[in-house]
């Protein structure tokens, strides 16, 4: 994946300079890059414009500004590209009456496959849900109609995958299955772009990732560039404690600490660009002064504040 012109010719996906506004809101801002082979993906917290990028990747949403190409033509308005995309939306839309194989028949025929059954058969396979899919969709539980969505999503054999959410709801076991699938289906060669809240999600599946914050891009890599530039950033952390202000004159003289400070409640707020060494530190320095441990709950471990720690730099 690149950022720039360098590989445009190679990439599956070329987004250049594309912002989408609605009125006088901005969703999408200048936002430019390329996604190759394997599996992408879009990382962002909710609102930060990851499914108005993806409706606009797939033709369902024309940009305000800039272009978007796909196996080097454009998509907008492009019925052959249509056909070669694979697109399971966040909104969950499905017929609870139908069975779970006839869900995955009727878009086998909506996208014109020849032999449906065989289609049909390979993407409940892929799914794992062969045992099930005699059953009505209404009675899946939310893990299982992800699934199958993924199935009716792939069941036309599509270089191209968009999936916007796609673990919302499933439980462990199959959030397991879905990743390996995806990672799959990757390694098959097929270009995938999933879009997620949760850096852990997409972490187990994607190769390279795209963070995006308010409609702008905020920084790509692989995982471990990303992961690396997230471990520079300090990091607030709250501990609860039997004497704050014993634990607070021990931890000050820490080398990983930036600054620490008693709040309001009696509980410190330890700012530190080391959180792994200070949860090492912090047991052993309340042990050798007799104090008890509460908690040790970070503040801002979150998406929002390693996008804004991010974009000021």
């Amino acid at each position: 994946m690149t950022t720039n012109g360098a590989a445009a010719s190679e990439a599956t996906i070329s987004v250049r300079n594309v912002s989408k506004w609605y009125g006088d809101v901005v969703s999408v801002n200048d936002v430019s890059f390329d996604v190759h082979p394997g599996v992408t993906g879009l990382l962002g917290p909710n609102g930060a414009g990851k499914t108005t990028l993806l409706r606009m990747i797939n033709g369902l949403a024309e940009p305000s500004g800039g272009s978007v190409t796909m196996l080097g033509e454009a998509v907008r308005n492009n019925p052959g590209i249509y056909r070669r995309i694979g697109v399971m939306p966040e909104q969950e839309a499905v017929y609870p009456f139908l069975t779970g194989r006839q869900f995955v028949e009727l878009n086998a025929k909506l996208q014109g496959v020849s032999d449906i059954a065989s289609a049909t058969d390979r993407a409940i396979g892929l799914a794992d849900l062969a045992d099930t899919q005699g059953r009505a969709v209404g009675g899946y539980s939310r893990g299982m109609r992800q699934r199958i969505r993924l199935a009716a999503a792939v069941v036309h054999d599509p270089p191209v995958l968009l999936l916007d959410e796609p673990l919302s709801g499933a439980d462990p076991r199959q959030r397991m299955h879905f990743q390996e699938t995806i990672r799959r289906l990757g390694a098959e060669g097929r270009t995938i772009v999933i879009s997620s809240h949760i850096l852990e999600e997409v972490e187990a599946m994607a190769d390279q990732i795209l963070l995006i914050l308010a409609g702008k891009l905020a920084a790509a890599g692989d995982y471990r560039s990303i992961r690396e530039k997230l471990n520079e950033r300090p990091f607030m952390v709250k501990i609860g404690s039997s004497d704050s202000r014993s634990l607070a004159a021990g931890l000050v003289r820490l080398d990983t600490v930036v600054s620490v400070e008693v709040d309001g409640d009696g509980a410190i707020r330890l700012l530190s660009r080391d959180v792994h060494s200070v949860q090492q530190a912090v047991p052993k320095i309340a042990h050798d002064l007799g104090i008890t441990l509460f908690r040790f709950e970070p503040l801002d471990d979150s998406l929002e504040s390693v996008f804004s720690y991010l974009t000021e730099r």
